[in-house]
């Protein structure tokens, strides 16, 4: 394509996402609104050999992160052997006590990963960010992709690129694998006012699961079951929940949840159901403990990373305090505890009275932060008018974890429509263009 048939394309593709309903809602000054999440059509490209090793450096990572989180609410070795400081897992905000001594079907605490990258201009690929409780963003690329191959099906007949319509079948395997007794798969979502509906109603629609509410699961004799229109119960045996941990079940975790099931954190504990992701997962989204997932590798499988993360410092030792202190303008500094672009900063950006005031902050509490290097990202080409123009922007990896972890061939490729922001979430305003992987 020229780039008058991409700029064409792009529109004629975001006309049918918005059609199609294809959006994100996001909460601002109590006031919830949905907008479009804008496409871009110029493809993000992946060779083949080049994604062999991300595959390979991702699967390593999840295995890791897995074992981690069964070792942290079990024997915790990682923390006797002092790899990961204890201070670390319970004053996390992710840690949930509740699931200590629970272990989940067939021990698979990450189903779902979503595994955050960028490539700097150094070609080597960082990785900025683990998500291992409700990651998103899979169906984006995915609905994209089929408009896309309609609207100009010889493309994609002359190109070859693996096919990323083949997530749903991974989703798919990865919840019949944990799924108890045979019983219904149910994708829970908290209903139309959540940030993802879209997806998690599209999701249901190419799995063929049921989409439920919380007021359509019951809980009866420690199961689950599926409430029909007509009163009729039916077994659940697995949901790939979209909700979030303290909202799960109001009898074990907060109380004044109404989107949650009562109890099924029991039937979950006696594994009668599985829940995917498992609860407690937030403990290794801690940005604090991020730090550590190299260790983790090295300690669980005996291995050299393959891939590494951004250069960090925890202002929790003191020998990176003093680096953070002496070298804040080149830093961007993070509070552990956020996600979607929120509570992240540049050192260099701040007014003087800005600065001492967050320096104040990080002295007094060094566990909330982490420092890193600002990895120069490599600018990819969007259009932007009737020009292509370069942004910065980042990879969403998804690994499914069944038998074995399974990397996604395709991913969420998300760019900041800001020349001059490196922060590409959908919620500070970025786009998303799909992600080729080359076939050979």
């Amino acid at each position: 394509m020229n780039d008058m048939d991409l700029l064409e394309h792009t529109g004629v593709v975001n006309e049918l996402l918005a059609r199609y309903g294809v959006k994100f809602g996001i909460y601002k000054n109590n006031t919830f609104k949905e907008q479009l999440f804008p496409f871009d059509a110029i493809p993000r490209i992946i060779k083949k050999k080049e994604f062999d090793y991300l595959e390979k450096g991702l699967k390593q990572r999840v295995v890791a992160l897995n074992l981690f989180l069964k070792d942290i609410y079990s024997d915790k070795k990682i923390v006797k052997d002092n790899v990961v400081p204890e201070d670390f897992i319970f004053a996390s905000s992710g840690y949930m006590a509740e699931c200590e001594g629970v272990m989940p079907v067939k021990g698979i605490y990450s189903h779902i990963s979503g595994i955050d990258l960028v490539q700097g201009k150094d070609k080597n690929w960082y990785i900025l960010e683990d998500n291992l409780r409700v990651p998103s963003g899979a169906s984006y690329p995915m609905i994209a992709r089929e408009l896309c191959r309609k609207g100009s099906p010889r493309t994609f007949e002359k190109t070859k690129i693996e096919d990323n319509r083949n997530y749903a079948k991974l989703l798919r395997r990865t919840m019949d694998h944990v799924n108890v007794d045979g019983g219904h798969t149910v994708i829970l979502t908290p209903g139309r006012y959540n940030a993802a509906y879209f997806e998690h109603s599209y999701l249901a629609e190419q799995t063929g699961a049921h989409l439920v509410n919380g007021s359509e699961l019951i809980v009866e004799n420690d199961k689950l079951y599926y409430v029909k229109y007509n009163g009729e119960k039916e077994r659940v045996g697995a949901v790939y929940r979209r909700i979030s941990d303290e909202y799960l079940d109001p009898m074990n975790f907060n109380p004044e949840s109404v989107i949650g099931i009562p109890h099924i954190f029991d039937v979950y504990k006696k594994g009668n159901v599985a829940l995917i992701n498992a609860p407690g997962n937030g403990v290794a989204d801690d940005k604090g403990i991020y730090y550590f997932v190299p260790k983790m590798i090295k300690y669980y499988l005996g291995e050299e990373p393959v891939l590494n993360n951004a250069p960090t410092y925890l202002p929790f030792y003191e020998e990176d305090m003093k680096y953070v202190l002496e070298n804040f303008d080149k830093l961007v500094l993070k509070d552990v505890a956020e996600a979607g672009g929120y509570g992240v900063v540049f050192g260099n950006s701040m007014t003087k009275e800005q600065k001492e005031k967050f320096i104040a902050l990080l002295k007094s509490e060094p566990r909330r932060f982490i420092a890193q290097e600002v990895i120069d990202f490599l600018d990819i080409d969007i259009l932007e008018g009737n020009e292509q123009v370069p942004r910065k922007a980042d990879l969403r990896a998804f690994v499914l974890m069944a038998d074995e972890p399974l990397v996604w061939k395709s991913g969420l490729t998300r760019f900041s429509r800001n020349p001059d922001s490196f922060i590409v979430n959908s919620s500070q305003g970025g786009g998303f263009k799909d992600t080729w992987v080359l076939s050979q």
